[in-house]
């Protein structure tokens, strides 16, 4: 049902982020986005993150036999990477090294609140840090720098086997490929339990020769493939004009008539971008939404001015509310989902 989805061109994917473990977010995240018709969770492959998202799908489906939802279990994908990527890594400072005066620009920047500045907290609180970067070049003393987070993918061997996870996604740069091949290997006992394997990969020079000598590498084969084209990684929540990248590289990817695999945009990628698709006429099989779809959701919450709830379906007025938001986001590429009502 799910890679129906990807053959109709209405394929939507929820990005929780490679490297965020807010659980309590997660787990409503996961919740919400179930309900609005997501195809797809991608999350950090550690067991709590997915122990969180798990909950949360599972409190969605709980909810089905209610009349306003028309939820199913979305495929449930964890994020690795080949090697260095900006995607797995933390902001780091040491905030005693702050001069007093400083107007902690890092602070105003975050998307998350994770750097903090009160009597409770000072630094960077670890589990909200998704590792965007944006906080590095405002530092005026230049003291945040970057912890790489790193995941083993044999760590997850028995959850894909148990059936909690569905699929993969590898994150991979530019003249990689035998980094890429040996990581495919380590994932070559789990390859045909999958349901999909998604690559995710910026632009380069020579990116067609690129991503074929990245197939030459998959071998066994994956059951279904996505090439997921980052065009402004980790940017949805800045602005419309963040998407051009994404519609850009997923056209060029496509011209490119790969053999085998879907296109399916990220990096950058809003509100804006399938209006911005469909004027384009770029048929690409989907979209995955990150920090866009993530703020959309926070936003409302935390506007609220209240402690909001670990468990979201406790309050089922706030509960659809937040659907509600999620579904104008979803809706866009799956036009069949129905608006949800309370």
């Amino acid at each position: 049902m799910e890679l129906e989805s990807l053959r109709s061109h209405q394929w939507f994917k929820l990005i929780c982020g490679a490297s965020y473990q807010h659980l309590p977010a997660i787990r409503n995240l996961a919740l919400i986005y179930t309900l609005a018709g997501a195809d797809c969770i991608d999350m950090a492959p550690d067991p709590a993150t997915i122990a969180a998202a798990h909950e949360g799908i599972a409190a969605a489906i709980q909810l089905k036999s209610d009349s306003r939802s028309t939820a199913r279990s979305p495929l449930v994908m964890v994020s690795f990477n080949d090697g260095e990527d900006p995607h797995f890594r933390k902001a780091i400072f040491d905030p005693q090294l702050c001069p007093t005066d400083c107007p902690k620009p890092c602070e105003k920047v975050c998307p998350t609140t994770a750097i903090q500045f009160s009597n409770d907290y000072n630094g960077v609180m670890s589990n909200l840090c998704y590792g965007c970067g944006r906080c590095l070049p405002l530092c005026p003393v230049q003291i945040i720098h970057t912890r790489e987070q790193v995941y083993f993918p044999e760590d997850i061997f028995e959850q894909v086997l148990d059936g909690k996870i569905s699929a993969i996604e590898i994150h991979t740069q530019p003249d990689r490929t035998q980094e890429f091949a040996a990581f495919w290997q380590r994932l070559s006992p789990i390859i045909p339990k999958l349901k999909l394997v998604a690559v995710s990969f910026p632009d380069c020079d020579n990116l067609r020769e690129y991503l074929m000598s990245l197939l030459e590498g998959m071998t066994p084969k994956p059951r279904s493939l996505i090439w997921q084209t980052d065009g402004r990684p980790m940017s949805g929540d800045i602005g419309d004009g963040a998407t051009r990248a994404a519609l850009q590289l997923g056209q060029k990817v496509l011209n490119f008539q790969l053999p085998i695999g879907f296109v399916q945009l990220a990096g950058g990628t809003n509100a804006s971008t399938v209006p911005k698709l469909r004027q384009s006429n770029i048929p690409v099989a989907g979209v995955a939404y990150g920090s866009y779809a993530r703020k959309i959701v926070t936003d409302f919450l935390e506007g609220l001015g209240e402690a909001i709830p670990d468990r979201l379906e406790d309050r089922p007025d706030l509960l659809w509310q937040a659907v509600a938001i999620a579904q104008q986001l979803v809706s866009q590429i799956k036009p069949s989902c129905k608006t949800l009502k309370a």
